[in-house]
């Protein structure tokens, strides 16, 4: 009895094995697979191969919805300020120099001592860099030759409400740290300070001369 027990489970061994073979051989790829756990074979079935990730990693729709947005306004003038006859109005701090860096610096020195002696500034802006070509004439000679490129650079703090009194004051203090290489000068608001700002378009305003 005992000796034909080994027989039996070999046996029994033997047709599982080509029970598995054949369904092997009949399945896909895709839906079946062979691991081998011991002695024994399973096939492990792996659905997520041919499914969509269905959106994971998205979190785009858990932001809050932005508003669309607007067109930029044109760029309109303010009302200048004319001032009072103890009071000066809109007043221009213009700082220009060939140093980027150092007119930079001088315009934030400026801006940071108007706000600690309490004068209100409106705004402080870089104007536009103006490029100037230096030429030479030679000796021997009727052609210019370029020498060297000069670049301005230029900072504007706009400041109002500057009491007659205290503006000595305060032109004394500015000019006494005022570094060199930079030039200073302080003047009234007009409008064409402001126009000067925005980039010319002599096309445009051409055709508007045509068209009037």
């Amino acid at each position: 009895m005992n000796a034909a027990l080994p027989k039996v489970l070999c046996l029994k061994k033997g047709a599982l094995l080509k029970q598995v073979f054949t369904l092997s051989r009949a399945a896909t790829p895709r839906e079946s697979c062979l691991c081998a756990a011991g002695d024994a074979l399973v096939s492990c079935h792996r659905h997520y191969r041919s499914r969509p990730t269905h959106g994971i990693g998205r979190f785009k729709y858990l932001l809050p919805k932005e508003a669309p947005k607007k067109r930029k306004d044109k760029v309109q003038m303010k009302e200048i300020n004319v001032g009072t006859k103890y009071e000066y109005g809109d007043v221009n701090i213009q700082m220009t120099s060939y140093d980027v860096c150092l007119v930079e610096h001088f315009a934030q020195y400026v801006h940071k001592l108007c706000n600690r002696l309490s004068i209100r500034v409106n705004e402080s802006y870089a104007m536009p860099t103006k490029t100037n070509e230096v030429l030479f004439l030679e000796e021997r000679g009727s052609k210019m030759q370029l020498d060297a490129v000069l670049t301005t650079h230029q900072r504007v703090v706009q400041i109002s409400g500057l009491s007659s009194t205290f503006a000595p004051i305060l032109l004394e203090i500015i000019q006494s740290n005022q570094p060199e290489g930079v030039h200073l000068l302080v003047k009234e608001h007009t409008e064409a300070d402001f126009k000067s700002r925005l980039k010319s378009r002599p096309e445009l305003e051409e055709l508007l001369a045509q068209m009037n």
